[in-house]
C-alpha cells in the first residue's frame, strides 16, 4: 500500500486559517484590579493553585511584572514582555543577587502566556503561573503572605526578541517601584450595586499639600457624623483617589472611630485637618480602626450577614489619617501638588442580621514591650486569656471574618493563634512577610469560630539586626507594636481590647534586676550589689544583649504577664485587672505543612512536595498536628512539577471552550512535526505569532 508523507509546514497555513475562524470571547472576568500608577494597571484572579494576571501599561515598549520578598530587585522573579510588529515576546526572568539592574532569562520558563497585543497607546499581556512553581532557584512563590510587586515599563522594545544580557533597553529607567500587596485575597471585591436603600458617604481631605523631596506627612482630619440618628450598616468602603498621578505618593488611609465627645474633637472637626504629630492626644482617643486602605488594596466588602454599625448616639467623631510620601519636583514645574483623596463608605438603611465589631488582640503599647538589638529573630506575644473570652463572648461564640495585622519598623512575621482546652488550633491568620506600611483588613475564606474560654495569641517576630539600641513598645510611629485587629460578628461590648504586657517583676528578672530602690526619681536599682545605683534606663541601654538574649527571651515568654481586658467603655472586665497570667501549657501544638519549596531535609528527605495552601482556608482538611510526645505525624502530599511550552498571540483571549479547539489544532501540528523527525520540543521562550495557547507537559522528575 502506497503512503504519502505530509510536509507539516504546508499544514500550518491551513491550521492558522481554521484558528482565525474561531470567534473571540468578549473578555475575561477579574476578581481584583489595582492601579500601581497612572500608567500601569494590574488585574488578577486565582483558581485553585493557579493565578492569572493581566498587565495593561500605557507604553508601546516592553513591560515587566515581578515579585520580591523585600521590595528590592535582588533575587526577585519577573516576567518581561513586548509586542514587536504584531509578534509577542514573553520571557520568564530573574534578578541575580548581585544584579546590575537587568534580569536574566530563566532556564525553566514557568509562566504561561495567554494573550498579548498592543493598540495605539497600550501594551496588554495576560499570563498564568502556579502559585508555587517549585522553581526555588529563580521563582518567588506566591503565598498567603504580603508580597512586593515590582513593575517596569519602557517606551522601547528589545531588538529581535533578544534574550542576552545588555539587550534590554535601560532596565534601571524602566523600573518604577515596588508595592506591597496581599495577592491571595480570596473574596471577590466587586463594587456594590446601588439601590434606593444603599447610600454613599465620602470622607475626603481638603487641599492637602503633598510634601516634596524625602519628607513624609501623616495628615489627620476629623469628621463629625451626627446624621445617623438611627443605626445604619456600613457594608463596604473603598478609596477615593482624586488623581491617579498622586497615587505613587500615598501610602495608606486609615479611618478611626473616636470614643466620647470631647471639646478637642469638636474643635478639630471644624478644621481642614492638621499634621498628626500635632494630634497625638486625639489619636489616643481615636484608637479603633473602622476602615483601612493601602496602596495596592481595593477596599473591603462585609459579608452579607453583617455590617459595621454607624450610630451617632454611640460614636459621632471619626478621624481619617492619610500618609503621604514626598515627590521629586523637576526644575520646570515647581508648583505644589495638592490632594483631596479619601474614603467612600457604602451604608444601608436595611440592617443586616448582625452588627460587626472590632476586637484588638496583642501587646499593650508600653515600654515593657522590649525588642533587644542585634537579633535576627525576637518573638513577642500578646495574650487574650481564657477568663476574658469566657466572660465576654456569647455562648455560641463569635465569628471572625477578617483581620488586620500590625507591627512597626522591625516586624517580619505575625500570626493570630487560637488555643482551646490546651490544644492549639490552626492559626486564624498569619503573614510571614509583613510590611509595616501595608495595612488593610483581609477577608478570611470562611469565618472562624472563637468560643468562650478560647485563648487568642498575637505572636510577632522582629529582625533587630540593624539596631544598636533597644526598641520599646508605644503608641507613636517611632515605637514598636504587635496587634491583630479582628472583624467579627455578632458584636459584643464587654471586650474590645484584649491585650497583655509582661509584669514588672518579669521584666526586671529578664534583665538581671532583683529589686528597685523605693522613692527614687529617676528609677534606680537596689540589687544585686554589682549594679546597685544604676538607673533602669542605664541598665537597659548597657545590658549585654548578645550574651544574654536567649535567657531574656525565655523569661519574657514564660514569665508572668498582666492581662488587660477592656470594654468599649474603657473599663476592665471585673476580676482580670489584678491577676497574673502565664503562657498556656499546651498538650498539642500546630505546625505548618511544608510547601513544595521546602528542602528535602525539612520534609524528612521524602522527595515529595506538598500542595501550597491558603492560610485563610484554615487547613481543616489535613491539619498538621504535632503531639508533644511524637514529632512524626506531619502530613505531606505529593505534587508534580510542571514545565510549559510557551506560545504567544496578538489576538483576543478565547473562551475556555474555544481554547480547547485551538490547543487541539496545535497538538495536531506538533504531532505531525514529531512524526516527520522533529527530535524534541524544548521549554525555552518562544515567539510564535499565530497560536495563542500553551501545551503543558507534566514532568514529575
Amino acid at each position: 500500500m502506497h503512503s504519502t508523507k505530509v510536509n507539516p509546514w504546508l499544514v500550518l497555513p491551513l491550521l492558522v486559517a481554521l484558528i482565525s475562524l474561531i470567534p473571540a470571547a468578549s473578555g475575561a472576568h477579574w476578581d481584583h484590579a489595582v492601579d500601581l500608577d497612572e500608567n500601569y494597571r494590574l488585574l488578577w484572579s486565582i483558581n485553585n493553585q493557579d493565578i492569572t494576571f493581566e498587565v495593561q501599561a500605557r507604553t508601546l515598549g516592553y513591560v515587566g511584572l515581578g515579585f520580591s520578598t523585600d521590595g528590592s530587585i535582588y533575587g526577585a522573579d519577573i516576567v518581561i514582555g513586548w509586542v514587536d510588529n504584531g509578534q509577542v515576546h514573553f520571557q520568564d526572568r530573574h534578578f541575580k543577587m548581585n544584579s546590575n539592574g537587568e534580569p536574566h532569562v530563566d532556564p525553566s520558563q514557568d509562566y504561561i502566556l495567554l494573550l498579548g497585543y498592543e493598540n495605539a497607546t497600550h501594551t496588554v499581556l495576560r499570563f498564568r503561573r502556579k502559585l508555587d512553581t517549585c522553581d526555588t532557584n529563580q521563582d518567588v512563590p506566591i503565598t498567603n503572605d504580603t508580597i512586593r510587586i515590582i513593575y517596569m515599563y519602557h517606551n522601547r522594545d528589545p531588538k529581535n526578541g533578544a534574550q542576552a544580557i545588555g539587550t534590554l533597553p535601560d532596565p534601571n529607567e524602566a523600573f518604577k517601584d515596588s508595592v506591597p500587596i496581599f495577592l491571595t485575597q480570596r473574596v471577590n471585591q466587586v463594587p456594590i450595586e446601588l439601590d434606593s436603600r444603599t447610600r454613599i458617604l465620602e470622607l475626603r481631605n481638603q487641599d492637602v499639600e503633598i510634601p516634596m523631596g524625602d519628607d513624609n506627612l501623616r495628615w489627620c482630619k476629623m469628621f463629625k457624623l451626627d446624621q445617623f440618628v438611627r443605626k445604619q450598616h456600613m457594608i463596604r468602603y473603598e478609596p477615593v483617589i482624586e488623581s491617579r498621578s498622586n497615587l505613587p505618593f500615598m501610602k495608606h488611609i486609615v479611618l478611626y472611630e473616636c470614643q466620647g465627645s470631647t471639646p478637642e474633637l469638636e474643635i478639630m472637626s471644624r478644621e481642614n485637618g492638621r499634621s498628626c504629630i500635632k494630634s497625638e492626644k486625639e489619636l489616643l482617643t481615636c484608637n479603633s480602626i473602622v476602615a483601612a486602605w493601602s496602596r495596592g488594596s481595593e477596599g473591603f466588602t462585609f459579608p452579607l450577614e453583617a455590617g459595621y454599625p454607624l450610630d451617632s448616639y454611640q460614636a459621632r467623631f471619626y478621624m481619617m489619617e492619610t500618609h503621604y510620601m514626598g515627590f521629586q519636583s523637576n526644575s520646570i514645574d515647581m508648583r505644589p501638588r495638592m490632594d483631596n483623596s479619601g474614603l467612600r463608605l457604602y451604608y444601608t438603611t436595611i440592617l443586616r442580621k448582625h452588627d460587626a465589631g472590632v476586637l484588638s488582640v496583642g501587646i499593650q503599647p508600653n515600654w515593657r514591650h522590649i525588642i533587644p538589638p542585634g537579633q535576627e529573630r525576637v518573638v513577642s506575644e500578646g495574650h487574650c486569656i481564657e477568663e476574658c473570652t469566657q466572660r465576654a463572648f456569647p455562648r455560641p461564640g463569635i465569628n471572625i471574618f477578617a483581620v488586620m495585622m500590625q507591627t512597626s519598623h522591625m516586624g517580619k512575621q505575625i500570626r493570630l493563634r487560637q488555643v482551646r482546652y490546651r490544644e492549639e488550633l490552626p492559626p486564624i491568620a498569619h503573614d510571614l512577610n509583613v510590611d509595616s506600611n501595608y495595612q488593610e483588613f483581609r477577608r478570611l475564606h470562611s469565618a472562624v469560630k472563637a468560643l468562650p474560654g478560647d485563648r487568642l495569641i498575637a505572636e510577632c517576630s522582629y529582625d533587630s539586626t540593624s539596631r544598636k539600641t533597644i526598641a520599646l513598645g508605644g503608641y507613636t510611629s517611632r515605637d514598636e507594636t504587635c496587634l491583630v485587629l479582628s472583624l467579627y460578628y455578632p458584636r459584643q461590648k464587654e471586650l474590645t481590647s484584649c491585650h497583655s504586657i509582661p509584669s514588672l517583676p518579669t521584666v526586671l528578672h529578664a534583665v538581671g534586676i532583683n529589686e528597685l530602690a523605693s522613692g527614687a526619681n529617676p528609677i534606680r536599682i537596689a540589687s544585686p550589689p554589682e549594679i546597685a545605683g544604676m538607673t533602669l534606663e542605664e541598665r537597659l541601654l548597657s545590658y549585654d544583649w548578645r550574651v544574654n538574649f536567649n535567657a531574656f527571651q525565655y523569661v519574657i515568654r514564660k514569665g508572668a504577664f498582666k492581662p488587660l481586658c477592656w470594654s468599649a467603655r474603657n473599663t476592665p472586665i471585673p476580676g482580670t485587672d489584678n491577676m497574673d497570667a502565664y503562657a498556656p501549657n499546651l498538650t498539642r501544638i500546630w505546625r505548618p505543612t511544608p510547601t513544595c519549596g521546602a528542602s528535602a531535609a525539612s520534609t524528612g528527605g521524602s522527595g515529595f512536595n506538598s500542595v501550597n495552601r491558603f492560610v485563610t482556608e484554615r487547613e481543616t482538611n489535613a491539619p498538621s498536628w504535632t503531639l508533644l510526645e511524637d514529632d512524626n505525624n506531619n502530613v505531606i502530599e505529593g505534587a508534580a512539577r510542571s514545565k510549559s511550552i510557551r506560545s504567544s498571540s496578538g489576538a483576543l483571549m478565547l473562551s475556555s471552550g474555544l481554547v480547547i479547539s485551538k490547543v487541539a489544532l496545535f497538538v495536531i501540528f506538533i504531532n505531525t512535526v514529531r512524526k516527520n523527525g522533529a527530535d524534541r520540543v524544548t521549554g525555552r521562550t518562544t515567539t510564535v505569532s499565530t497560536v495563542g495557547e500553551t501545551i503543558e507537559i507534566q514532568d514529575c522528575a
